[in-house]
């Protein structure tokens, strides 16, 4: 009994100190650290630990060696070995590969600082916020350490309120992108190891007790009715009053915190213009706690599935889509607004209504932009080919990944599709990890819908989508190559398909390299008429497939990936894109565009 005890105040201890998530961060009191920063490039980790691998940070008084201490000489004498002062400059937000060259292939670790000055008022609290860095994060701020963060694509943010000086506070961030097997994800993947703080850097100034994260969107099942939570970090029981607002439907709710801190309600909502790609409507948002405005624009819409259709706001819908890299025009992760719009531009000159944020959760930018625009988004976390499923550190890894991504993103209308994995082997330590997932999923959020990317088999000629995980799936997605990884384009038409789901069934890839403005003969691979005669084949296949309800053709844009190797035709990039990374469309650009443009005037 006595063990249990001094387990269960380990475990309140750990709890108590853990850094919730503070969701809508844009629409708060905050100040940018983006902009030029320092850095040490540190492969062997001296900053970190002593030549006897002492690591600094676990004794009672740091070294000055350790470049978290920002140390300076107090005289000529005095052995210091770096300065960040005096070292290079780099952009943040923006990853080491694409900007400075002797970095692009480097996995490894890297330190950066940036100075600031910060005057507190009263009693404020102030929060340090990041949306990523790639892949492993250590933080400190003037010298004290906030902790470790392990997922390269999800948000984070630590408490500085007792730490931050009104002038020359420096914060500094060791940053290693190292692959590990039991990472999520693993070693091996095709996409470029982008490494850095690759988003925004953002302190965000609040009250003693604030709201934390929020829920508003329709209640499932009932599309006149808007429900959710508020959550208040730091409680006080003596303000206990949230009230909700939304003037454009004449909403103006109040309601009282529970002592847990969490307000739950149901508004009625009338004449709702609910959210759709014809019509991107948002509604004007206000949360009141305490005289504390945060606002949001939120659209409301349900998405659900009968049988084998998706129903968008009731009336079936069939996803136009395309899959999307986080990648940019230079090739380098993307991370501004102007990134996200020309990405979703292209997205839409293709005629898709959907697009597949593929294999990790993107930026905040590109999520708030297809809610604008009125795209649709199947957003996934890296759960890719071989990740470690038998390892619980890993299972722990990818659920943090996925609670950040929901904790982030559940108020953005445009978001239909949670996916839990991507081309993941058949194996019953698979199917617990996925199924737990999709358990943890459906914990956090009942509103949208499930996938995952699987693969699929062949028996007797015909292609089987049966994979296990299918029946805790809502949506049945599956990746083919037909042409490219094998089978003949000349017999596309005769290739049939099968599965013993009765759920809408998504393409959720499909395609083969080619090379912009490299031309030949339809059957001469990496020539632009090949992938435009091998979209022509697959279309005519995909069109049979049993309860087909869209489709995500594999890619938007060529992006750079190590396993791409040959010379004067990859040269480092996967060229499946429908467009070149210099923004040149190929030829089955335009064979998409009219296969969607017929398909958007089917009834």
């Amino acid at each position: 009994m006595k063990k249990l005890i001094t387990l269960l105040l380990l475990t309140t201890v750990f709890i108590g100190h853990a850094q919730n998530l503070i969701s809508n961060v844009p629409n708060r009191t905050t100040t940018s650290l983006n902009g030029i920063w320092n850095y040490i490039i540190d492969p062997y980790q001296t900053g970190f630990y002593s030549f006897h691998l002492d690591q600094y940070d676990k004794q009672a008084k740091p070294s000055n060696g350790a470049f978290f201490n920002n140390y300076h000489a107090v005289n000529k004498q005095e052995l210091v070995e770096y300065d960040f002062d005096k070292s290079p400059e780099i952009t943040i937000p923006g990853d080491w590969n694409s900007q400075v060259p002797e970095l692009k292939y480097y996995e490894g670790n890297i330190w950066f600082k940036k100075s600031f000055d910060y005057d507190l008022k009263g009693k404020k609290r102030l929060f340090v916020y990041f949306g990523a860095i790639n892949y492993k994060a250590d933080v400190y701020l003037n010298g004290k350490k906030l902790g470790t963060h392990e997922g390269g694509f999800t948000p984070f943010n630590y408490e500085v309120t007792s730490i931050v000086k009104a002038k020359d506070n420096y914060l500094v961030v060791k940053v290693d992108n190292t692959r590990h097997k039991e990472d999520v994800p693993t070693i091996n993947t095709d996409w470029w190891n982008y490494g850095g703080i690759t988003r925004d850097v953002t302190l965000i100034e609040e009250n003693e007790s604030f709201v934390e994260d929020y829920n508003i969107q329709l209640k499932k099942a009932n599309a006149a009715l808007i429900a959710g939570f508020v959550k208040i970090n730091n409680f006080n029981s003596a303000q206990n009053q949230v009230a909700i607002s939304i003037p454009e439907l004449k909403i103006n709710y109040k309601g009282k915190v529970g002592a847990d801190g969490i307000l739950n309600f149901e508004i009625p909502a009338k004449k709702i213009s609910y959210w759709s790609p014809e019509n991107p409507k948002l509604y004007d948002v206000v949360i009141d706690y305490n005289g504390q405005k945060l606002k949001d624009n939120i659209g409301f819409r349900t998405i659900e599935t009968q049988e084998d259709k998706i129903l968008l706001n009731g009336k079936q819908i069939f996803l136009r889509g395309i899959s999307i890299h986080e990648e940019n025009a230079k090739g380098g992760r993307a991370n501004s607004e102007q990134d996200a719009l020309r990405l979703l531009n292209w997205a839409q000159e293709l005629g898709c209504n959907y697009v597949r944020l593929a294999h990790y959760p993107h930026n905040e930018n590109i999520i708030r932009m297809a809610d604008k625009l009125g795209l649709m988004v199947w957003e996934e976390i890296p759960v890719y080919w071989t990740v470690e499923f038998t390892n619980a550190k890993t299972y722990k890894n990818a659920e943090e990944q996925l609670t950040a991504a929901i904790t982030r993103d559940k108020n953005r209308a445009s978001i239909i599709i949670w996916s839990m994995a991507n081309e993941t082997p058949i194996s019953d330590a698979r199917n617990t990890f996925i199924k737990n997932l999709v358990a943890h999923t459906k914990s956090l959020d009942t509103t949208r819908l499930i996938s995952a990317a699987l693969l699929t088999h062949n028996v007797n000629g015909v292609g089987m989508i049966d994979d296990e995980i299918g029946k805790s799936l809502d949506i049945i997605a599956f990746n083919q190559y037909l042409g490219w990884y094998g089978g003949n384009l000349e017999n596309a038409e005769k290739t049939f398909w099968n599965t013993p789901y009765n759920k809408p069934v998504i393409v959720s890839e499909f395609g083969g390299d080619a090379k912009a403005g490299f031309h030949g003969e339809k059957n001469e691979r990496w020539t632009e008429e090949y992938q435009e005669y091998l979209y022509i084949q697959n279309l005519k296949m995909i069109e049979k497939i049993p309860h087909l309800s869209g489709l995500s053709p594999w890619i938007l844009v060529d992006f750079r990936s190590p396993k791409r190797l040959l010379p004067g035709i990859q040269d480092g990039y996967n060229r499946k894109g429908l467009i070149s990374n210099d923004g040149e469309k190929k030829k089955a650009f335009y064979i998409m565009q009219n296969w969607y443009a017929k398909k958007k005037t089917e009834k």
